[in-house]
């Protein structure tokens, strides 16, 4: 277990900080929720676009709450305070040899990593739901991106990353096999054929502009970073 403790304290160490003052800001704009607001609401456009009722939008809005309730619960208020591992930014040994940009040290406890799972479940329910390789690229590498960010700001050892990625998509996934159920119990067999559609029949110029407020996100927060 040590060794392991050890192999996680280096691993962390390459990804922990830097002498980039726009990395520094760069991480602190890309971890806040706050940020993706432009991509939540593209999500569910597309959601409300390509479905027919109120009771198919409904049903994904579920799933998707769902999803959160299982990862970002579960980690918050049953593993967190049981397991009890310190955050690196809390961790006695490792505290005051990390990089903390800006005082953020967060709560006490860090295994294992809500954004890990809150943003893979979510990756991992969509990439399911839509079914566009594009898209699912897009989508994974956003949540990699918010992990990248936790490991940077010393706010999570590698291994609550891993877990928590791990975790996610075993939420995702079976969340997404719930929604499926109900969905063909309302609507016994789908398969699209089109090149406008994907094969559950979301629309690729919706897809697109899902992924062009993933981009033009990211760009923003790029920006931003340089001038603040």
């Amino acid at each position: 277990m040590q060794t392991l403790i050890e192999i996680d304290r280096e691993i962390l160490s390459f990804f922990n900080g830097s002498e980039s003052l726009f990395l520094d800001n760069l991480a602190v704009i890309l971890t806040s929720g706050l940020t993706w607001i432009p991509l939540y609401l593209s999500l569910l456009y597309v959601v409300i676009k390509n479905n027919e009722t109120m009771k198919q939008i409904m049903l994904i809005v579920g799933s998707v709450i769902l999803c959160i309730i299982l990862s970002d619960g579960l980690t918050d208020f049953i593993v967190k305070p049981f397991v009890a591992r310190y955050r690196p930014s809390w961790d006695p040994f490792v505290k005051y040899t990390i990089d903390i940009v800006n005082g953020m040290r967060d709560t006490q406890y860090g295994f294992f990593s809500a954004h890990a799972s809150n943003t893979f479940c979510i990756a991992m329910f969509f990439s399911l739901l839509i079914r566009n390789r594009t898209f699912t690229v897009a989508i994974i590498l956003w949540s990699l991106v918010n992990c990248w960010t936790r490991m940077y700001l010393g706010l999570h050892y590698p291994g609550d990353i891993i877990v928590g990625l791990t975790w996610g998509a075993i939420v995702g996934m079976i969340v997404y096999f719930l929604y499926i159920k109900a969905y063909l119990r309302m609507h016994p067999g789908f398969n699209y054929i089109s090149t406008q559609y994907s094969s559950t029949g979301y629309n690729y110029v919706d897809i697109n502009i899902v992924v062009l407020v993933l981009v033009l996100t990211l760009v923003y927060s790029i920006i931003r970073a340089l001038i603040f």
